[in-house]
């Protein structure tokens, strides 16, 4: 019988190509393909296409489930931040090293997703692919404190 408290997900794609190697900022231009799991037929991207942007969730596999913050940090590595808890982070160092990411969708092709923007890392798996709709998008105006948008400014420049 399996724990109920334990959750074991498979892939549903990988990363390839893109960045063989993390470094922050500009992922604008940044292209690779997500390329579905074998044990998904082509149609199971039919209708995708209609859609400019996707959401995607990924695992950050490269780090140790132990490297997850456990104390306060500063955002970036920035030393004039303030300390944030890792819920205020969305950086990969995180209990369940969960990413999720809004990139554009260049073009679908058989089993293989063209992208741009994605934040992840040749090879990375892919845990789902969602399309990206405006109205789950907020409705309301965003707020994030000032540092956060300073922090950010390159983040997805070409």
């Amino acid at each position: 019988m399996s724990d109920p408290n334990e959750i074991i997900l498979r892939p549903v794609a990988r990363v390839v190509g893109g960045r063989p190697e993390m470094y922050e900022d500009h992922w604008y231009d940044v292209q690779a393909v997500i390329r579905l799991a074998e044990r998904f037929e082509p149609s199971a991207l039919q209708g995708l296409g209609d859609f400019s942007h996707l959401e995607v969730v990924f695992q950050f596999d490269r780090l140790d489930e132990a490297d997850a913050q456990r104390e306060p940090r500063p955002p970036r590595k920035s030393p004039d931040g303030p300390l944030l808890g890792v819920f205020a982070h969305r950086g990969p160092f995180r209990p369940n090293r969960l990413g999720v990411s809004v990139c554009r969708l260049l073009s679908v092709d058989g089993r293989d997703l063209h992208v741009a923007g994605l934040d992840a890392l040749d090879g990375t798996p892919v845990l789902d692919i969602k399309p990206y709709h405006v109205e789950f998008g907020p409705s309301d105006p965003v707020r994030q404190p000032a540092w956060a948008t300073r922090l950010m400014a390159e983040y997805y420049l070409p």
